[in-house]
């Protein structure tokens, strides 16, 4: 459905060290730097931050949540751990399991340096009947 998303940031070298450390705990190669912008490639798809192009200060979309899929919770646990060493500070509840409708997700919320909100989330499978 998606071939990317796209985040404000001020400062693109703090963004770059954040995520290179963040998406790294994915598997996630370092992203490539272009002009204003940077880039995170996957074959499912691309994450990037860009300072704005209009040149206004970048803002926190309020209700925004950028999700990225984990394998397993200890990989959701380190992709938090990373973010909390490199500026980001964690939100919501804390790591854990959460019950819903779509069944049981093991969540890790945080905000960015810039305050973006970000979520991991580790589907946890059915248990045997």
């Amino acid at each position: 459905m998606f071939s990317h998303i796209m985040i404000g940031t001020r400062d693109l070298d703090r963004a770059k060290t954040f995520y290179d450390a963040v998406l790294g705990t994915l598997g996630v190669p370092p992203g490539h730097v272009d002009r204003h912008r940077i880039f995170w490639r996957t074959p499912t798809g691309v994450f990037s931050t860009s300072l704005p192009i209009n040149g206004e200060p970048a803002t926190v979309g309020n209700g925004s949540t950028v999700g990225f899929a984990c394998q397993s919770a200890e990989q959701a646990d380190a992709w938090h751990a990373a973010g909390l060493a490199h500026g980001g500070v964690s939100c919501e509840d804390p790591p854990g399991i959460r019950e819903g409708a779509t069944g049981r997700l093991y969540l890790a919320y945080m905000r960015d340096p810039d305050g973006n909100k970000l979520c991991a989330l580790y589907r946890l499978p059915k248990a045997a009947a």
